[in-house]
């Protein structure tokens, strides 16, 4: 069994089913004007599929649990397939808002089988560096979706770009198929009751998975009030255009994609656990700097930017790290209500940071968000096993 082929395969399959979330961003105005509607409904469906998304996460958890990994994966791709030819050929919104809904439910299987997989198929060290690869590749497809998106829709149109994203899929389908193999371990004394209702209590039960879930909400709600109103600090303080602001969000994901494989060296110097307080501490003190260095300069916020972006990418591989170690037999179960909780951040950054912005700027809502992550760190240090005990 080659193991890096394995992971490169996983990640890559995550990824592209990842690009039907970002990749047709950029055509929405043509979307509405195509299927005369409004730009409202036009979003939705892009919030439809993160939803979809969402809540399959936490359905799909045990169904992996008790059936197996490949058995899953592969029929959740071909549901994406035939989604994402619907959504081609779907001439008004209605047709294709439901076509986006069965889209995120065939893709939803693919991110919770691929952290399963890696968690199945990699041990101690090795784990926290393959996790670390993995929360890379996928993390380059938000960072390319919209470009290429942009680059497919300016000659084929948006329907074009679905017409991508099916094919692609395709392709990493039979590669998946023919490469993948099956790594539910055969060990399970679980019956399928127990991989149910019993699998989601051991996890909110278990002190290492309430502060993993607690850290990946706040961390990716960090993440995301960077991603969401960034742009709004650089235009409102510095009058930036677009083309100027998309080279400083370009750095905040170039410097978080570093940041996440070198996520696994952190883990295998001091220890995942270690690894979560250390890099939740340091973001709190990147925001705080973030607020002052917004002031000052282009150059101090582009500086600060990069460092918080980097640091927290630290922390994205840390908490399925954390999971996959402590929870074997429900691993699946596990990463499906990590996945939702961590999708609840990214949900809630832009409802949360609106109302701070409104009130009191970038010093509020920054100041804010520090706070949050302060709370992380106090509860991580009050819940996670003592130093005798941490897992590696």
């Amino acid at each position: 069994m080659n193991k890096q082929k394995i992971l490169f395969v996983l990640g890559l399959s995550a990824a592209i089913v990842s690009l039907a979330q970002s990749l047709y961003v950029p055509l929405l105005p043509d979307m509405q004007r195509d299927l005369h509607t409004s730009l409202s409904m036009a979003n939705l469906t892009v919030t439809l599929f993160t939803i979809a998304m969402a809540v399959m996460q936490v359905v799909l958890g045990p169904v992996v649990d008790r059936n197996g990994r490949k058995k899953i994966l592969i029929p959740g791709m071909i549901i994406y397939v035939l989604a994402t030819i619907g959504c081609t050929f779907s001439f008004s919104i209605e047709m294709l808002l439901i076509f986006r809904i069965i889209q995120g439910i065939g893709a939803a299987a693919v991110p919770l089988v691929a952290a399963t997989m890696i968690g199945d198929v990699f041990e101690g060290k090795k784990r926290a560096e393959s996790m670390a690869t993995y929360q890379m590749i996928l993390g380059i497809s938000p960072a390319i979706g919209p470009l290429i998106g942009g680059l497919i829709g300016s000659v084929f149109g948006y329907s074009g770009t679905f017409v991508f994203a099916a094919a692609s899929a395709v392709i990493i389908m039979f590669i998946a198929l023919f490469v993948l193999p099956e790594t539910k371990p055969t060990t399970s004394t679980l019956t399928g009751k127990q991989v149910g209702l019993n699998a989601f209590r051991r996890i909110f039960q278990s002190k290492t998975g309430r502060v993993v879930l607690l850290s990946g909400f706040v961390l990716y709600d960090v993440f995301y009030t960077f991603i969401v109103f960034l742009p709004m600090i650089l235009e409102s303080q510095y009058d930036l255009g677009a083309a100027n602001i998309g080279f400083f969000s370009l750095a905040l994901m170039a410097f978080n994609l570093v940041g996440s494989k070198l996520s696994g060296r952190l883990q295998s110097k001091i220890g995942t656990v270690k690894s979560l307080l250390w890099v939740s501490s340091s973001i709190v003190g990147c925001l705080v700097i973030f607020i002052f260095a917004a002031k000052l300069s282009l150059i101090t916020l582009l500086l600060a930017l990069m460092l918080t972006g980097f640091v927290n990418g630290l922390a994205m591989p840390v908490m399925p790290t954390l999971l996959s170690a402590e929870f074997v037999q429900e691993r699946a179960t596990a990463m499906g209500v990590y996945n939702f909780v961590r999708y609840l951040g990214m949900a809630a950054a832009p409802m949360i940071g609106s109302v701070l912005y409104l009130v009191g700027g970038t010093d509020l809502l920054i100041g804010v968000t520090a706070v949050f992550v302060g709370a992380v760190v106090i509860v991580t240090r009050q819940l996670l096993p003592s130093k005798g005990k941490q897992r590696a």
